[in-house]
């Protein structure tokens, strides 16, 4: 199995400073564009595991890459190119301080609040007696503040981002339009594929006082799908969906005694464990795209990928 790329540190001309997020490590060149390398990390309860996911970041590129190009005409974006497979490069733009995520199902953590008695989320009320994985009569917008590296995201209702001065009202409000308008084109794609969008995050940023969509987008690590086929006849029966997300990994460490909570350790994650996931990546990759995925296996791949940047922002430069 192909080295999994879990740390980078390029110097490429005009860099003004690197940003280490739980996966991606994104370079600032010349306070205006932004190369976003897709590493190989993955992360669960907002914490990084101790071990990479081969393909994992090729994955993630590529989808994200994909989705940005198929709704480019609800909204800008700030991708400009991807001149690796690991790697887009795009604007720099100042990013909202808070992630505005979609649900159109009851399930995961929002299941887990919901079962311990919330019937409320992010300001959005939840009617008594639904069952977990139960559709939403339609999608609803449950942002979250932007968590730094260790912390947990924290829910917000509209209301409080407004009061507090982290989104202005019109501002606001055209981050909800533009999530809901990308949910459902998302969702039209998933459902060609056989798929459900169950939930998702967008985040978004300005460039020259336009609003941009930033980041990635539809990927499983920003996003959770079940499988069309069989959903129905599962809920009827109460039964686990099957699913294409980062959930499977979530569980598996609850399953073994660890949500991110003080003082508890990540279990061991055994090369079996690794590479089911790294299956799993392109396995969605290929449901969600309908491709074949292409693994690849560069002799170098951290050279490849400096390479291919500095050939890029040489034409940008």
């Amino acid at each position: 199995m192909t080295k999994a790329i879990v740390k980078t540190d390029f110097r490429f001309d005009g860099q003004k400073s690197l940003y280490e997020g739980k996966v991606r490590d994104v370079y600032n060149i010349d306070d205006q564009y932004l190369v976003m390398v897709v590493s190989d990390r993955i992360s669960a309860f907002d914490v990084v595991l101790p071990k990479g996911i081969p393909y994992k970041g090729q994955v993630l590129n590529q989808i994200a890459s994909k989705f940005l190009d198929a709704t480019s005409d609800i909204c800008p974006n700030w991708k400009i190119a991807s001149p690796d497979p690991m790697v887009t490069v795009g604007y720099r733009c100042d990013s909202f301080p808070v992630e505005m995520i979609v649900r159109a199902y009851l399930t995961g953590s929002s299941w887990r609040d919901y079962k311990a008695g919330a019937r409320e989320i992010c300001g959005v009320p939840i009617p008594d007696g639904m069952r977990e994985h139960q559709r939403f009569p339609h999608p609803i917008v449950t942002p979250t503040t932007k968590a730094e590296i260790g912390e947990h995201d924290q829910n917000i209702s509209k209301e409080e981002i407004i009061a507090k001065g982290l989104v202005s009202k019109a501002d606001y409000e055209m981050l909800e339009k533009y999530a809901l308008a990308l949910f459902d084109r998302g969702s039209k794609m998933a459902a060609e594929r056989g798929l459900i969008l169950v939930d998702t995050k967008y985040e978004f940023g300005k460039k020259d006082g336009e609003i941009y969509l930033i980041d990635e987008i539809h990927t499983p690590d920003s996003s959770r799908y079940f499988y069309a086929d069989g959903y129905e006849e599962r809920f009827a029966k109460g039964e686990p969906q099957r699913q294409l997300s980062k959930e499977f990994v979530r569980e598996w460490l609850m399953d073994h005694g660890f949500q991110g909570k003080p003082g508890q350790q990540v279990p061991q994650m055994t090369d079996q464990f690794v590479g089911s996931v790294s299956d799993r990546y392109i396995e969605l990759y290929e449901k969600i795209t309908g491709e074949q995925f292409v693994k690849d296996e560069a002799a170098d791949i951290t050279s490849r990928i400096e390479n291919n940047v500095k050939n890029m922002l040489a034409r940008l430069r």
